[in-house]
């Protein structure tokens, strides 16, 4: 049975689904020796080739499905490489041999939290397409007087430039003075939705992290910069949840699983090290 191309690279692992379908609209994907076009499938028989490198299609049916969950800290840019030489979501991600890690959407460098990634394509687009409806939850300080109206409209719906967007949710979490906490809850992953959200009420967001993503929460242990891989029951709750059979197999041990204060040290300490060895680079660099 024949597939989409895109669907075929992404689940080899080579990006998301979108990433994909612009690589080959830009004539950088040849099969069986010809330019390939949006639109045309594949078998999995023939030889495909990004920029001239093959694509090993068998050698990624047999590998396993793994998730990270990474706890973003603010000022980390969501792209494999910034022009600018600022620090990625990606630098300090475990190296991969024959695939690499794929984000589960993105958060813009102003936001913190919860940030998933894997190496199926597949999983990765299921979970962030707005068909899925799979829930992130946020936590947000806004800067300003909030009442019960406009929370009414943000429930209800409001429009901005790229649509009509509305928080399924909200719950008041406390606050001091023009500074109040909330959780709110979207099921879709827009360019800084949350954010638009409330200016569209004139009031400012000055702090915002991602606490959860479908069911499962970022894990409280987890410290800022540090990533722990999934267990096989937490990577099938998401496959599960977007219509994927389970898998098998896992990489985790049983003895990674628990997140305890000892390896919550040892994150820290790698994440300081990594953070100074950065410092150290872009001050070179400077100079």
């Amino acid at each position: 049975m024949s597939e989409k191309l895109q669907k075929v690279l992404a689940r080899a692992g080579k990006g998301s689904r979108r990433e994909m379908e612009t690589i080959i609209s830009a004539g950088r994907v040849s099969v069986n020796g010809k330019v390939a076009y949006l639109g045309d499938r594949v078998e999995g028989s023939e030889q495909i080739k990004i920029d001239g490198h093959s694509v090993s299609l068998q050698a990624k049916d047999d590998e396993i499905c793994r998730v990270l969950m990474y706890n973003k800290p603010e000022g980390e840019m969501c792209t494999r490489k910034d022009p600018e030489g600022r620090p990625t979501v990606f630098d300090r991600l475990p190296k991969l041999d024959s695939s690499r890690w794929i984000a589960v959407g993105r958060l813009d460098i102003n936001t913190s939290g919860m940030l998933l990634f894997t190496t199926d394509g597949e999983l990765a687009n299921r979970l962030m397409h707005p068909s899925r409806k799979v829930e992130r939850e946020y936590a947000v300080r806004v800067f300003g007087e909030v009442n019960e109206a406009m929370l009414q409209r943000l429930r209800a719906g409001v429009k901005l430039e790229d649509g009509p967007a509305r928080f399924q949710k909200i719950t008041y979490r406390g606050g001091e003075g023009r500074n109040h906490w909330f959780h709110v809850v979207l099921s879709e992953g827009r360019n800084r939705e949350v954010r638009r959200l409330w200016e569209s009420q004139e009031v400012q967001v000055s702090r915002l992290i991602r606490v959860r993503y479908g069911d499962m929460e970022m894990k409280r242990q987890l410290p800022s910069g540090g990533w722990t891989e999934l267990s096989l029951k937490e990577v099938n709750y998401y496959r599960q949840l977007v219509g994927l059979p389970p898998e098998v197999q896992s990489k985790v041990k049983v003895d990674e699983k628990v997140m305890d204060n000892a390896k919550s040290r040892r994150i820290r300490r790698s994440v300081k090290k990594h953070q100074t060895r950065h410092q150290q680079s872009t001050r070179r660099r400077r100079s």
